[in-house]
C-alpha cells in the first residue's frame, strides 16, 4: 500500500515539472523535498521562512538538511508583526499567517520560473483544526503528500527507509501556537517561549511545549516523561522563573497537538 502511494506521489510531482517546496526542515517537508528532488532534480527549489515565530535552531536545521540533500535553498525573511491578522491572535491566526507567507512564496516561484508551490500537508492534518489549509486552497498551493493520501506514520516509515535524519524528529510548530487565542502575539512573548522550550530540550526532553498563559507556564511533555519532568522540577522552575514566569506547571495530560484549540 505504501509503495503504491509513493508511486502516486512521484507521479504527482513529475506532472508538476518544477516546484518550490515550502521547507521548514520538519518531518513532512524534508520527506517531500527529498522525493521531489529525486523526481525533478534541479527543477526544485526549497524556501525556508525566517521570522520571529520560528526558532533559529529550526532554520539552521533546515539549512543543514537542504545542504545534505543537495537542493537549491533560499531563506525568505518574513515580518509577521506587520500582519494584524497574526498579531491579534484570533482562532483564524494561522489562516492570515499562511496566506501572507504563501503569497510571497508564489511571487518567488514566479520569479524563478517554477510552475507550482507545494507544502508538506499530509493526510492526518485533515483531522485537526488547521485554518491555514484554507489559505492553501484559496491560493492554489499543492499538497502532494495529502493528494497521495500519505499519513504521518507512513512519512516517518519512508523517511527511515531513505535514511533521512528527520524520520524520528519530534513534531514542532510555530511558536505562536503556544499562546492562547485572544492574547496578542508579541516578539517578547515568542522569544520567552523559545527560551523556555530550549531549557527543556537542554535537559533531554525531545517532545515538549511551553504554553504561555501570562504569569503561568504550562509545560507539556510526552506522558512517559512526566515523572522525569517532576524529578527535574527544581531546575526547570528556576530556569523558567528567570524568564519572567511566576508559576510553572506541568500538564498531566501530557503533550498533544493543538491543545490550545480546546478553547474553541
Amino acid at each position: 500500500m505504501l509503495t503504491q502511494k509513493i508511486v502516486v506521489l512521484e507521479d504527482i510531482l513529475r506532472d508538476m515539472q518544477s516546484v518550490l517546496v515550502a521547507f521548514s526542515g520538519g518531518v513532512d517537508s524534508t520527506f517531500l523535498l527529498n522525493v521531489a528532488h529525486n523526481v525533478l532534480a534541479d527543477n526544485v527549489l526549497a524556501v525556508t521562512a525566517r521570522a520571529v515565530m520560528y526558532p533559529a535552531w529550526e532554520v539552521d536545521e533546515a539549512v543543514a538538511y537542504a545542504g545534505e540533500l543537495g537542493v537549491r535553498h533560499l531563506l525568505l525573511d518574513i515580518d509577521a508583526m506587520d500582519n494584524p491578522g497574526f498579531t491579534d491572535n484570533s482562532p483564524q491566526r494561522c489562516y492570515h499567517c499562511k496566506r501572507a507567507l504563501f503569497e510571497q512564496l508564489l511571487a518567488v516561484a514566479e520569479r524563478e520560473g517554477l510552475s507550482c508551490v507545494a507544502d508538506g500537508t499530509n493526510k492526518d492534518d485533515e483531522k485537526d483544526y488547521r485554518p491555514g489549509m484554507r489559505a492553501v486552497r484559496e491560493l492554489g498551493i499543492r499538497s502532494p503528500l495529502l493528494e497521495a493520501s500519505i499519513t504521518k506514520e507512513e512519512i516517518r516509515q519512508s523517511s527511515r527507509d531513505l535514511g533521512l535524519p528527520t524520520w524520528d524528529k519530534p513534531s514542532y510548530a510555530c511558536l505562536a501556537s503556544r499562546i492562547p487565542y485572544g492574547m496578542g502575539i508579541t516578539p517578547d512573548r515568542l522569544r520567552t517561549v523559545e527560551r523556555a522550550e530550549a531549557c527543556l530540550f537542554e535537559l533531554g526532553f525531545r517532545q515538549a511545549r511551553v504554553r504561555y498563559h501570562g504569569e503561568i507556564a504550562r509545560i507539556e511533555v510526552a506522558r512517559e516523561d512526566l515523572g522525569r519532568l517532576v524529578e527535574s522540577a527544581p531546575q526547570v522552575v528556576a530556569s523558567l522563573k528567570k524568564l519572567g514566569f511566576l508559576y510553572v506547571t506541568a500538564d498531566l495530560e501530557g503533550y498533544r497537538t493543538g491543545s490550545l484549540n480546546a478553547s474553541i
